[in-house]
């Protein structure tokens, strides 16, 4: 965490053992890899986009859900800052099924290919620590649906969310983590909070990591003109 209350976008620091690890050297490589191939690969021209207003009504949707409440004010912060909707989709993604279904369905459009048939199922998410392969398994396929969102428009994404060149809103570190640990708690293990904003730092950062270049000069660009 940075100073300024964000999440800073250098190396992360040593996590604290179990599941509040950071993700393993080759989770990290993999996902580096297939970032910079998306990066690489995106077009400026797409396919037709999905409306944004029936990505926030699913949004809206979960949010009556009463066990989310305690979400509701970090996902309005991310709204109020023009985070697209679809980003804020494959981050709630991993605990919701509607929101995964609506996001599977975005990136089939968009790319013809979903998280699922993108990234190794053999990887090895953190270094140590009780992970079972299906819990692992779901931990990349949610990775990978933030990466491949992020793909499409990196941009009009991460423009919303970095309070400068160096610093990504914190708020997406503590939605992200929220939401790691309610994944946890529905597979009965014990996640807390605190202990998992080192893995979820981790997580964010591979997953921003590719696209940061071509933003940060989009930003100084913006601010070399005010």
């Amino acid at each position: 965490m940075s100073e300024t209350g964000g999440l800073d976008i250098g190396l992360p620091d040593e996590g604290q053992g179990g599941v509040s690890e950071e993700l393993s050297e080759d989770a990290k490589a993999r996902f580096a890899a297939a970032g910079a191939a998306m990066a690489q690969a995106r077009k400026e021209e797409k396919k037709s986009k999905k409306k944004d207003d029936k990505v926030a009504q699913v949004i809206l949707k979960f949010l009556n859900d009463a066990k989310n409440a305690h979400l509701f004010t970090l996902i309005s912060r991310l709204v109020a800052r023009d985070c697209p909707s679809i980003f804020i989709l494959a981050i709630i993604s991993l605990i919701d099924e509607i929101s995964q279904k609506e996001v599977s369905e975005y990136l089939k459009e968009m790319t013809e290919k979903d998280a699922h048939e993108t990234v190794d199922e053999n990887m090895a998410l953190i270094k140590t620590g009780d992970i079972d392969p299906e819990t692992n398994r779901a931990l990349i396929d949610w990775i990978t649906r933030m990466q491949m969102v992020l793909a499409q428009t990196p941009e009009q994404i991460l423009t919303k969310l970095m309070i400068d060149d160096k610093n990504i809103d914190g708020t997406v570190l503590q939605l992200t983590t929220f939401v790691l640990q309610r994944f946890f708690e529905m597979r009965m293990k014990s996640a807390e909070f605190e202990k998992l904003q080192p893995l979820t730092a981790s997580i964010l950062q591979t997953v921003f990591q590719p696209f940061l270049a071509s933003v940060k000069k989009v930003i100084l660009k913006a601010a070399e003109e005010i």
